[in-house]
């Protein structure tokens, strides 16, 4: 996967992932998120979900009034 496609898949699982108020809702809204915009980028879903997860699980820890 290309790193423009990587950043492109994160930024797009920030964007449309919801919190979830447990750590394994966090990582299913952020998987869900980063998959479905990495494969709309043409990348690989499984890598956009993974990225997807962890983006959201370390924003919602980081921000968790903004959840």
């Amino acid at each position: 996967m290309c790193i423009k496609t990587l950043v492109l898949a994160t930024a797009t699982a920030l964007g449309l992932a919801a919190c979830g108020d447990t750590v394994g809702e966090q990582a299913v809204f952020g998987g869900a998120a980063g998959g479905v915009g990495s494969a709309v980028l043409g990348g690989n879903a499984v890598a956009g979900a993974a990225v997807g997860a962890g983006a959201n699980i370390l924003y919602c820890d980081r921000y968790p009034s903004r959840c």
